[in-house]
């Protein structure tokens, strides 16, 4: 007769966990702060010199536009959200910004660029809220045109919105049954391969025995598991499989949260180079196009010239007949041949690239085919996130780091900043982020990272 034993901890020990994960987080959250308020005088000085220039009556610009259209945008606490606001308003329309309640606190709606901020319910947690509130707005504002600048969370509850809002205006989006194929990593790789496109051998898992059963050793290259759903911290873990042994394969595959209501995707790890993309389409046509060398955490940007990766994308959208904007990942292997890894169809980050593009506007908005795809313009510069650079010198070691980074400040431009919008940069840094860090502060509640460009806190479980 077997007995079963239960293993607990001691209270006592789980409470000094406890107090100890609190204290962690009063520190980093209060230590951030301070470093935040230290920066504040600068920043704010650097913006008011901006903003005097900017009231200079000859550096003024005015933009009359025959058929001006007022735009939607959501995602306003998102720096892509922001540079489109930017682009459409330098084209003389009017940009409405929204956001869920929670992120009220959007620094970008204080661009000058919006001329009206609206918050609206977590679609997740009340759809028909959601989709109810924008209805509303959409009515309130005359809106011509609905471009969702989605989280990963929204982009398929802006695509349920769709029926709704086409009543009243052109919805800049993909219908529910493509935005769930897309954004289903399994089923995108699926659709590119029937399309006959490249794409790494994958496996939808739904059971960590699945991975724990499969014979690697018929397989000449590793895997990686990924969540199928967006995973904002798991995300970054790329540990290859097999392990070094069965037991420690078994041991991380079980401490993933897979299940059938919670499937992920073993897809095969291809060595090489890993870039980026953001693509506007409208009818199948590529509008707008740019690529970028990629990472796990990418905040930097730089236009790099794919004439295989721009075909891989073209063929996939015409084959679709898509509208919308769509991003895809990349893997260029040794021999030169591209492999998507997966779709995400949203707006990227990338979009940032076209910060002093003139022909953004058309590319979403204009219905004349184009000769070809828009691109970063060759006097662009790489685009960065400064607060992101400056904490990366904590982490130089030599002096080629040190040149490296120096040499990102030089060549580059801050993504948020504009000497013709600086306002923004000040309301991001000084009141969006020290908000969020106040709330967490309040509730002793810890986080990962900060993302200046995405504007939030990364948390475990968190949007």
């Amino acid at each position: 007769m077997v007995q079963s034993i239960s293993l607990s901890l001691p209270q006592s020990s789980i409470s000094s966990t406890g107090v100890r994960i609190k204290l962690v987080a009063l520190f980093k959250t209060l230590g951030t702060l301070i470093l935040l308020l230290i920066a504040l005088p600068f920043n704010a000085l650097i913006v008011l010199i901006s903003w005097l220039w900017g009231i200079v009556p000859f550096t003024k610009k005015t933009v009359v536009v025959a058929d001006q259209q007022t735009i939607l945008v959501s995602g306003a606490k998102m720096t892509k959200a922001l540079q489109l606001a930017r682009s459409f308003h330098a084209a003389g329309h009017r940009v409405i910004l929204i956001e869920g309640h929670k992120y009220w606190l959007s620094g970008h709606r204080f661009s000058k660029a919006v001329s009206g901020f609206y918050t609206v319910p977590a679609p997740e947690k009340d759809p028909e809220g959601y989709i109810q509130a924008l209805v509303e707005i959409v009515k309130k504002e005359k809106v011509d045109i609905y471009v969702p600048v989605c989280s990963p969370v929204a982009s398929y509850y802006d695509s349920l919105a769709k029926a709704a809002l086409s009543e009243y205006c052109e919805v800049f989006h993909f219908d529910p049954d493509i935005t769930k194929m897309l954004d289903d990593k399994f089923a995108f790789t699926d659709q590119a391969r029937s399309l006959g496109l490249s794409v790494p051998k994958s496996f939808k898992i739904t059971d960590p025995q699945q991975v724990i059963n499969f014979d690697f050793s018929r397989e000449t290259r590793k895997y990686i598991l990924k969540s199928i759903s967006y995973d904002s911290v798991r995300r970054l873990n790329l540990t290859k499989l097999p392990c070094d042994t069965p037991e420690e394969t078994a041991a991380f595959v079980n401490s993933l949260p897979i299940s059938p209501e919670k499937p992920w995707i073993m897809q095969e790890f291809i060595p090489g180079k890993e870039l980026c993309t953001h693509s506007t389409v409208r009818d199948g046509e590529l509008r707008l196009h740019c690529c970028s060398n990629s990472s796990a955490f990418q905040i930097n940007y730089e236009n790099v010239e794919n004439p295989q990766i721009r075909e891989w994308v073209q063929h996939f959208v015409k084959s679709l007949a898509l509208t919308g904007q769509v991003s895809f990942d990349f893997i260029q292997a040794e021999d030169g041949t591209v492999y998507a890894i997966e779709c995400n169809p949203r707006t990227h980050s990338a979009i940032t690239m076209f910060y002093n593009h003139p022909g953004v506007a058309d590319a979403y908005l204009g219905k004349i085919p184009l000769a070809a795809p828009l691109e970063p313009l060759a006097s662009s510069k790489p685009t960065y996130f400064i607060y992101h650079e400056i904490w990366r010198l904590t982490g130089i070691r030599s002096w080629k780091q040190l040149q490296a980074s120096v040499n990102t400040l030089v060549r580059g431009t801050d993504a948020i900043y504009s000497l013709d919008d600086p306002v923004p940069f000040l309301t991001l840094h000084h009141w969006q982020i020290p908000l969020l860090l106040l709330k967490n502060l309040q509730q002793l509640k810890g986080w990962v990272k900060i993302d200046f460009n995405i504007g939030k806190l990364v948390e475990l479980g968190g949007d």
